[in-house]
């Protein structure tokens, strides 16, 4: 279990050269700064960056195959969380964040363009008016109730497609919420950075665009 910021940047290390590396430390730099201009993160836990925010992102790549290469979709990315972090480590996926509200967009894009992110899209909109397609990853942190996150993601869902949903403390409880077939499809993985999170995992086996 990852316990402070040291131990965080190590973990992340491991899954990442050390060009990532330095662009998750100017990922920090600039979230902190713009963090006096916008409330994109809790205050307190800036200090505690690399485990709360870096590494809880990060550990998603030890569910992926490393032979991914489709779109990784980020619903409600916010301050870029996972998406963002994923894009910095892995700039030669496709990562397509969502967010709708102005200041963040803008914010978003002028990170993924000082990071060099050529393959990092911001889709400045709700995701309702997203067009669809086949995304080869689903990630989601604190967007939607579970069956709320379906309904919306669905269209995006191929029978291969690999959901990854950090849920924090709240994980066990929303996959419950779920009808018995639906919550058949998933799991939850214990979070590395917190000992009573969990990531709810699984794919949606239904047809591309069907509904759940």
């Amino acid at each position: 279990m990852i316990g402070d910021e040291e131990s965080a940047r190590q973990f992340v290390a491991k899954l990442c050269d050390q060009t990532a590396m330095d662009r998750l430390d100017r990922l920090v730099d600039m979230l902190a700064t713009e963090n006096e201009r916008q409330n994109l993160i809790g205050r307190d836990s800036i200090p505690h960056m690399w485990r709360r925010h870096i590494a809880d992102s990060a550990q998603l790549l030890t569910h992926v195959p490393r032979e991914t290469t489709g779109i990784w979709l980020d619903l409600g990315t916010g301050a870029g969380f996972p998406g963002m972090v994923i894009a910095a480590m892995r700039p030669q996926w496709p990562v397509k964040l969502v967010e709708s509200r102005k200041r963040r967009i803008e914010w978003l894009n002028e990170v993924a363009m000082r990071l060099g992110l050529g393959s990092c899209e911001v889709a400045g909109m709700r995701l309702e008016q997203v067009e669809s397609f086949p995304a080869s990853v689903i990630s989601a942190r604190a967007f939607a109730p579970m069956q709320r996150l379906i309904d919306l993601s669905a269209r995006f869902s191929t029978s291969d497609t690999l959901w990854l949903l950090p849920k924090g403390r709240s994980a066990a409880h929303d996959l419950e919420t779920l009808p018995r077939r639906l919550r058949a499809m998933f799991h939850v993985e214990q979070s590395v950075t917190d000992g009573e999170a969990g990531i709810v995992i699984g794919h949606l086996r239904q047809k591309n665009g069907a509904r759940a």
